[in-house]
This record gives structure tokens, C-alpha cells and sequence, in this order.
């Protein structure tokens, strides 16, 4: 991993740099029927759920060094989540911290909103399905963004653990300037030149990856895609048993032509 520079740099004032990130997973599956399909997004309903939801986000909260100072969440029906979050880079002394209800539904189902002083925690929720082909889809949208010394890169190996996914997309950048003692601009305080180096060992070898970055704007971009394909893992209300095997491989090729589409961003057509 590589770290911040080994030479602290003496500030004026406070740090002003806003470092980004921002990472779409995908979970894939197969889901033939309609009831199979009502089935995955129940279950993703439950395994995203506001409860879990804040679970993460409270510990992507501690491993970037910062303070929750307050929780407000509420679980929808028939689906859907919200929960915000208000967090400090710096502890503060208050009273004991309680959950407070939200007024009503937000303007998105599954939703998490955290701040940390200007910066903020979010995580959008997806479900997507199409009847005709039987593929689903669970899409999860994450943005950390912080402003200071805390860096979101450190959270980054535990929500791609937290949230185990097909495919994950993830864009990285760091805004404005700090000035140091002698008034200097400071556009970076740490170093970096892809995402990949704050990435660990068994996450770069379980997915294959792409990097599009432009470094003269300090903006990094990285692509992922499972390595591994087990259709035992993608089919969801029916078993490999249930099917022949030229039905399985016509159900190997859906899958794979969704996530490559997903991963490239384009339709690759009918197969």
C-alpha cells in the first residue's frame, strides 16, 4: 500500500484537500419466475437492510478515524431503507447519542446518507430484473467523501469484503488545495497512482482489472470483474439439478454476457 508522504507537510490553517470515492457494485443472478424474482429482492431487502446498512457505514465510520455523533434510519414497505448519519473528524462531548425517526419515506428506497462535518457517507440501494431473460440485478452505489486528514481509501478493502459483488467500479479524486506555512498549494497529500495500491493481496487476486486514470487531475479509475464463475452461485430459486445441461450453459452464457456488458458498459448483443 502506499502511504502518505513520509514528510508531514506544515500546514496553515487547516486541510482543505476533499478526497472522493466513489464505487458501484453488482450482484448477478438468475431468476426464472416471477416468484423467483419477487424471492431476490426480498432477500436483498433483508440482507440490506437499514439495521446492516448502518453496521457498515458506523464501521467505515470508525476505520476513517471518524465520530458518529447521530443515527436516523427507517425501513419502507413493502421495500427500502434510509439512514443518515452525523459524524465528526474531531470527538465531541454531548449527552448520550439516541436514534431519531426520519419524518417520512425519502426520495429513494434503500438509502444511506452519512455527514462527517462538510463531508459525507452515502449508499444507494438497486434491485433491477428484466421477465423476459430471467437475469436480476442488485446494484449498490458508495461515495465517501472527507474532508481533512482522514482518507476514505482506508475503508475501501472492508466495504468490498462487507459487500461481496461480481463487479465493482470505483472512482477515486482529490479536489481543491491546502496551503502549508510558507503558502504553498498543495493539490495531494498523499501518494497514489491507481486505486489498486490500497487494494489487498486476496481482493487483486480474486477479480481482473482495469485502470483509467489521469493523473495531472488527480482523478484514478478501477474496474473489477470476478475471476471465478461457479454457476452454483447465480442461480437463485432453483438448483444446477433443475436444469439440463444445454439449459445450464445457455444460463452460463446470460450471466457472463450481463456482466460484461455491466463491466465494459455496453451491450454486447444477443447470443
Amino acid at each position: 500500500m502506499v502511504g502518505p508522504h513520509n514528510k508531514r507537510i506544515k500546514l496553515h490553517g487547516f486541510n482543505n484537500l476533499t478526497k472522493s470515492l466513489s464505487f458501484n457494485i453488482y450482484d448477478i443472478c438468475y431468476a426464472p419466475s416471477e416468484q423467483h424474482r419477487g424471492e431476490y429482492i426480498e432477500y436483498i431487502d433483508e440482507a440490506y437492510n437499514a439495521e446492516r446498512l448502518t453496521q457498515i457505514l458506523t464501521e467505515v465510520a470508525n476505520i476513517i478515524g471518524a465520530n458518529v455523533l447521530d443515527i436516523s434510519r427507517q425501513d419502507y414497505e413493502p421495500q427500502g431503507a434510509s439512514v443518515t448519519m452525523l459524524i465528526s473528524e474531531e470527538p465531541i462531548a454531548t449527552e448520550k447519542i439516541g436514534y431519531t425517526e426520519p419524518p417520512g419515506p425519502g426520495p429513494l428506497p434503500e438509502t444511506v446518507l452519512a455527514h462527517l462535518d462538510k463531508s459525507h457517507i452515502t449508499v444507494h440501494t438497486y434491485p433491477e430484473s428484466h421477465p423476459d431473460g430471467g437475469i436480476s440485478t442488485f446494484r449498490a452505489d458508495i461515495d465517501v467523501s472527507t474532508c481533512g486528514r482522514i482518507s476514505p481509501l482506508r475503508a475501501l478493502n472492508f466495504l468490498i469484503h462487507s459487500l461481496e459483488s461480481d463487479i465493482v467500479i470505483m472512482d477515486y479524486r482529490v479536489r481543491g488545495f491546502t496551503r502549508d506555512i510558507r503558502g504553498k498549494k498543495h493539490f495531494i497529500d498523499h501518494k497514489i497512482n491507481s486505486i489498486q495500491n490500497f487494494l489487498s493481496r486476496d481482493t487483486k487476486d480474486r477479480y481482473q482489472m482495469v485502470d483509467v486514470n489521469v493523473y495531472q487531475e488527480y482523478l484514478f479509475h478501477t474496474k473489477m470483474l470476478i475471476k471465478e464463475f461457479d454457476i452454483d452461485n447465480y442461480l437463485f430459486g432453483l438448483g444446477k439439478e433443475d436444469y439440463s445441461a444445454k439449459e445450464l450453459k445457455r444460463i452460463e452464457r446470460l450471466l457472463q454476457r450481463e456482466m460484461g456488458e455491466i463491466f465494459y458498459g455496453k451491450n454486447i448483443g444477443k447470443i
